[in-house]
């Protein structure tokens, strides 16, 4: 190999990883840092890249990209891993890939690496994209071939190469960050019994010092996307923004679970998704009001499914692309507003509005009405009930036997 390109983050592992493939390869190693809105993170990078032996870094910028084509469709879907997850590294990571795979094409690169764990599961996102979007293009994995082991086995090679890393000993914390959420690994937090530190969190304020005063905000949908933020249309990028400052500032969006890695293991994480828990809360709210009963329980099931996909790596494939089909459909009256109340760390609906509800007072209310005969509800719990009542009928005659 002659050149590889790197996924780099600036982290300590692809920090220490240009220099480990220069020596094990010697080949040249560009660096491919995405932006997907992981802010003031990204100015050091050109710097500490060519220090440690890239010959060029490119900085993508995909920020409108990532949500447009990955975050809002999953948004579309109701997608969750494990009724908690809000996948916000998981979505990232085809993204990351797709733009390393373009900068590795535009350089004619051999292969491209990346600095995920054998252990985890972002190695598989990674690798998945690659296969599919670049069969041709060899694959680099340092930490499943170094004799690096551990953290502290990687701190003390940057140390020996003089590699400067964003993080230390005394908090090793894994960070990633983009404009939908901030994810938190290792450390004190790989004992699933002690709480995290409270200046760990970045993007939330702690919701017991969070104000006493609730904030109310009113999110507007078309077709299923969100498209405003208190009656201003604004884009993709900016509405995240605003509404990550809202809700962080309530401490809404805070997660800490354990779950079960694609690789078999259970790890434990705790996540900050701030402005992707009012729009998830809100999306789901609105379908409330504007899908028919059918349609939203079988949309439910295919969710559990679709989380799983993102989870797994499995982005690129034809299962995610019928679902989209699907999920597009049942979204062309997903149409409205939602009224969000935040405080303190919680988020409750204080309104709904959509010109397809299906929503009807003269339907649902206890109060007199001439559009709906009750007398009718006793046919059709006779029809309902039919097995139930044979069933019945059948178990007391076997008793009298």
């Amino acid at each position: 190999m002659k050149k590889i390109v790197l996924a780099y983050s600036g982290g300590l592992d692809t920090s220490i990883a240009i220099t480990w493939l220069k020596e094990k390869y010697g080949c040249e190693v560009v660096a491919m840092a995405a932006d997907v809105g992981q802010g003031e993170e990204l100015a050091p990078l050109e710097a500490k890249a060519l220090s440690s032996g890239a010959s060029k870094l490119y900085i993508e910028d995909i920020r409108e990209e990532f949500l447009r084509d990955f975050v809002f469709p999953m948004l579309k879907a109701g997608a969750l891993y494990e009724q908690k997850y809000l996948l916000g590294t998981a979505i990232a990571r085809p993204a990351i890939a797709k733009a390393l795979v373009k900068v590795a094409l535009l350089e004619g690169a051999d292969a491209v690496a990346h600095g995920a764990t054998g252990k985890g599961n972002d190695q598989v996102r990674f690798e998945l994209t690659v296969k599919a979007l670049a069969p041709h293009l060899k694959i680099v994995a340092p930490w499943r071939e170094w004799e690096i082991r551990s953290r502290d086995d990687a701190f003390d090679y940057a140390a020996r190469h003089d590699i400067p890393v964003p993080v230390s000993r005394e908090k090793p914390y894994s960070m990633d960050r983009n404009i939908w959420h901030i994810s938190y690994e290792g450390g004190v937090l790989e004992d699933p019994g002690k709480e995290p530190e409270r200046e760990m969190f970045l993007l939330t304020a702690d919701p017991a010092e969070a104000p006493d005063k609730p904030e109310y905000i009113e999110i507007g949908f078309v077709s299923g996307l969100p498209a405003s933020l208190d009656g201003e249309q604004l884009d993709a990028v900016e509405l995240l923004t605003r509404l990550n400052t809202l809700a962080g500032r309530h401490g809404v969006g805070r997660v800490d679970m354990v779950e079960n890695r694609l690789v078999g293991m259970k790890s434990r994480g705790v996540y900050e998704t701030p402005g992707g828990t009012l729009l998830f809360i809100a999306h789901r709210e609105l379908e409330s009001l504007t899908l028919d009963r059918e349609t939203m329980h079988f949309k439910e099931m295919a969710a559990v499914r679709y989380g799983e996909l993102v989870y797994y790596g499995q982005w690129f494939t034809p299962l995610r692309e019928a679902l989209d089909a699907f999920v597009d459909s049942t979204q062309r009256h997903v149409t409205g507003s939602i009224r969000l109340k935040l405080c303190k760390g919680n988020v409750t609906v204080a309104g709904r509005r959509s010109p397809y509800s299906l929503y009807r007072e003269d339907m649902a209310t206890f109060g007199v009405d001439a559009v709906y005969n009750q007398r009718d509800a006793e046919g059709f719990i006779n029809l309902f009930g039919l097995p139930l009542l044979i069933q019945g009928i059948l178990e007391k005659e076997q008793t009298k036997e």
